[in-house]
């Protein structure tokens, strides 16, 4: 027989609102109903004072546990995964590091198996057909030009799975390889990138729709050139990522991002490394060294020494920061960790909301918003007893 969980007590974040009194049930891997009424069930979990939001998307992760998707080996990536889901990530892309083509083609082809298994949602290519001066973190003597030929090799490597890929459009080759990614089904990123606000707009018309780390690795917001900020702002085809650490974005440039574009096209995103989950000390980022300081990461040598490699960012931390530190509704935070991804992502029919019929992914908060319990597909990763 299909077990049948009923949680109630909780407080419950529904896309119709907050309830106080909402019957949460699943059967199997879904949801059965969320009803308001009194609860019968083979297991039923009184959650007084707490909260019961969806499972977490992630559109950016790099690793986490000190595994890192980079290496290649299905044993790293599942150390990545099984880190991230304990802190409320149920759905996440993988995302790659700039690499040696033949290296990221092989990279992909071993995540793409776990995106078959259903451990990932797909492959995100940051990298490395980006800026030489907006790279960040990434090792510049692996940049290249995006050459259509180029992208369509990683493409065909993910065998199906991948899902988006951060790229410079300013560079030669890049609306052309937006148009290729758009065609594909593929979404392009517009990220680390020295683009101008014009140069931007052509990319968005050329079927870009996504700003990867916002404000992070790209111009700044000047008055007379406002870059490629202003115009994926201002643009409602774009989905913005941010990442809410502390470390990378000002609250106010938050708040600028959420009244300007809303919940509804914001994306809360890790961009997480190896370090997540884990303490300071001596990591990796793609063949980059990197020391963690009381946990900011940064690049440990090389022409990029001191650069912003990543974070050791979770979800459920930026979720506590979005509603305790920045002021944000949690049903705005609901929206820009779970159901604004889910949509990105076009899985909004199975995740990233709390409804009948979904996946049974979902995350139990205390009252003060710390993490207590997660489920993933009806089954507890974190139980909350």
């Amino acid at each position: 027989m299909v077990q049948r969980t009923v949680l109630t007590g909780a407080r419950v974040v529904l896309p119709s609102g907050i309830s106080t009194d909402a019957t949460l049930t699943v059967e199997g891997t879904r949801i059965a109903g969320t009803a308001s009424g009194e609860a019968a069930g083979d297991a039923v979990r009184d959650l007084s004072g707490c909260w019961i939001v969806p499972g977490f998307v992630d559109l950016h992760l790099h690793g986490g546990g000190g595994a890192s998707f980079s290496t290649g080996t299905a044993e790293e990536a599942l150390t990545v995964i099984r880190t991230h889901r304990a802190h409320g990530t149920t759905t996440m892309l993988a995302s790659t590091v700039t690499g040696d083509l033949d290296d990221l083609a092989r990279q992909a082809a071993v995540l793409s198996e776990l995106a078959e298994d259903g451990e990932l949602a797909g492959v995100h290519f940051e990298g490395p057909f980006i800026s030489p001066h907006r790279c960040g973190a990434h090792q510049p003597s692996l940049l290249r030009d995006p050459d259509p030929a180029d992208v369509r090799k990683l493409i065909d490597a993910a065998r199906g799975t991948a899902r988006m890929m951060t790229l410079a459009p300013e560079l030669p080759g890049g609306l052309e390889s937006v148009r290729l990614l758009a065609d594909s089904g593929v979404l392009a990123a517009v990220g680390h990138t020295d683009s101008t606000y014009e140069a931007t707009r052509d990319a968005v018309e050329a079927g870009a729709t996504v700003a990867t780390h916002l404000f992070n690795a790209m111009p700044s917001l000047l008055h007379r050139e406002p870059g490629p900020v202003a115009a994926l702002l201002e643009d409602e085809r774009i989905t913005v990522e941010l990442i809410d650490d502390g470390t990378h974005l000002h609250p106010a440039m938050l708040q600028l991002a959420f009244r300007r574009a809303g919940a509804d096209r914001v994306a809360f995103i890790t961009d997480a490394m190896s370090a997540a989950g884990m303490s300071d000390g001596s990591y990796a980022l793609g063949p980059m060294g990197v020391e963690v300081k009381d946990g900011v990461a940064r690049i440990s040598d090389g022409p990029t020494a001191g650069s912003i490699a990543g974070s050791t960012l979770t979800l459920d931390h930026a979720f506590r920061r979005a509603v305790t530190v920045d002021g944000l509704g949690v049903d705005q935070a609901v929206r820009a960790l779970s159901a604004t991804p889910a949509r990105v992502l076009g899985l909004a029919d199975r995740v990233g909301s709390l409804e009948a019929g979904k996946d049974a992914d979902l995350v139990v908060l205390d009252a003060d918003f710390r993490l207590r319990g997660v489920m993933r597909r009806g089954a507890w990763v974190v139980d909350p007893q």
